[in-house]
Order: structure tokens, then sequence, then C-alpha cells
């Protein structure tokens, strides 16, 4: 199956969207465009993650990051990892970013990032909450952020071993729907067995572009059925080692005031617990030569 192929968004095709629109929508909802320069360009007090529990109450609201965008994840996160596995002047990518979270926070932190989204409308977005100016003392290490529309199993415009971290955000499989029925590319608009299908897709190219030795992050979910369980996560982490990637990391991260949870289970009491936690699953790209290592951090079941 041929995928779209990864299209470049310039300056002034983002520059003459804003002219004509205030907003943009993304699913049912709709996203005033910020005009508003940012105050603080930095977390309070940030202190970097030491275990693998991660609990943010208060999401983060520096620079331009907000919560307007349903299920974009806290800057904490690529905060923490951008600042764990790379160094200034390495290139992240975040092939399904969203809002353009991870792609703010390497402005703020001296990396260079690609990000990728399959909705032109969502690339906007993302270009509006990197359009904003740096104080003098970031601007010297300033990275060089790239935006483009396509679909992450083909990101055709990015070289074999070339990125330095991977951290995405995938969408959970039908849980939130950030385009229109019908979006060709949508991974948020597929059932349980396509989107297990395409994220063998997502896994095979996050492992092409990545370098030997470098990390990949992928923050996802489970969900609910018929008052039973399905751990959609488990099966993004089988695609991933099966793809040849190994576990270096399992984090639960604590989920707050999640709106989605809130709506559909308003009662106090059910005959299951609601699901308060995500996964985000740290991989590494072994390097070559160490096929019969790590057996127990691959897919040994």
């Amino acid at each position: 199956m041929a995928f779209r192929r990864m299209r470049k968004v310039e300056e002034a095709e983002y520059r003459a969207f804003i002219e004509r629109n205030s907003y943009v929508r993304i699913g049912k909802n709709r996203i005033r465009l910020n005009t508003i320069p940012p105050e603080t360009f930095s977390p309070p007090e940030f202190r970097p993650e030491e275990w693998t529990l991660w609990s943010f109450p208060e999401r983060g609201e520096w620079a331009t990051h907000h919560s307007a965008y349903r299920g974009n994840w806290s800057p904490y996160i690529p905060r923490n990892l951008i600042e764990k596995y790379t160094k200034h002047g390495d290139t992240v990518l975040d092939q399904m970013m969203g809002s353009g979270t991870t792609l703010v926070e390497c402005r703020l932190t001296g990396r260079n990032g690609i990000g990728v989204d399959i909705n032109r409308e969502t690339v906007m977005l993302a270009m509006n909450k990197l359009d904003f100016s740096l104080p003098d003392d970031l601007q010297k290490t300033e990275g060089r952020v790239e935006l483009f529309i396509g679909d992450a199993r083909n990101l055709d415009m990015i070289e074999d071993s070339s990125i330095d971290l991977i951290a995405t955000h995938p969408p959970y499989c039908g849980i939130i729907k950030y385009s229109s029925s019908g979006k060709k590319g949508d991974l948020s608009q597929l059932k349980l067995p396509e989107f297990m299908e395409a994220m063998k897709g997502v896994a095979s190219e996050a492992f092409r572009v990545l370098r030997e030795n470098r990390y990949c992050a992928v923050l996802i979910g489970d969900t609910r059925n018929r008052r039973h369980y399905v751990p959609i996560s488990v099966g993004v982490l089988s695609v991933f080692l099966e793809e040849g990637f190994v576990l270096k990391e399992e984090i639960i991260k604590v989920q707050h005031r999640t709106r989605s949870s809130r709506e559909r289970w308003k009662m106090r009491s059910y005959d299951f617990f609601k699901i308060g936690h995500e996964h985000l699953f740290i991989f590494r790209k072994p390097a070559c030569g160490e096929d019969g290592e790590f057996k127990l951090s691959r897919k040994w079941w």
C-alpha cells in the first residue's frame, strides 16, 4: 500500500493561512490560533525525573504550551526525554506531532526538530505554537525546526539513520478522532486491528530513520470495551519489539483530569477500576553486531 509522501510546510504557506483564519478545527474541536507572545520559556523549578513513575498534576503551560488540543502530552514528557537522551544540536523527530509540543521543547532546549502530521490544520496549529521569538540567551543555542504534512508510515524525506531521538504520542485507535471521517492516513480513525497493522509501518520507519544505539519513546494508553480492559499498549510494545527494537525502559505516566474519562465514566462506582495511567515505552535501536545480546529485553515470548 502506498502512503502519502511528506511535504514540507514553508513559512509563506503558514502566513497565508493565519491571514485567512483565526482558528483551526481539529476533529470536533475548534482551537483559536495564538497571537499573544509567551511570558515564560522554561518550566518552573524543573527537576529531571529519576524514577519510572511520572506524574504531572500541573501539565505545564510555559512558552506556548496549552491543553486546548485534546490528547496532547504534557511538555514535561518531551522535556525529560530530550534532556536525558540528547545533547545540543541533536535532531529530534515527532512523526505524529499533533499540536507540536515536542517541537516547542526542541526550540527551547537547543535541539533540531522534525515534526510530521497527516492533518494540514494540525500542522498549522503547530506552526502557530512555534511562532514566537526567543529571549537573547536562548537564541544563541536555538535549534532548527521543520514541519511536514505526511504519514508516519512513509518518512520519505528523512534519511536513514539520521535521527538522534524519536519522541511521539500516537492516537489511541479511535478514542479521540483528530480529523473528519474518511481522512486517508489518519490513525485516529482506525479500529484496533487496523490500528495495530498501521503501527507496524510506523515502527518500521522509526527503526529506519533512527541512528544506532539511540532511543525511540512512544506514549500509549489503553481503553475498555464492554467494561473489560483492552491493552492497546501490549500490542504496540509487541510491534516495536518485532521490528527489532530493544526495550530500554517502561515508564508509567499517571493521568490527571482527562476529559474523555470524565465524560464517559461520570458515576463514582462501577464494577471495574477507572484507567488512570499510560505507558511510556523507551526503545533502543541496537548497534550493529548486537543480535545475540539483551535477549530478555527483546520479544522473548
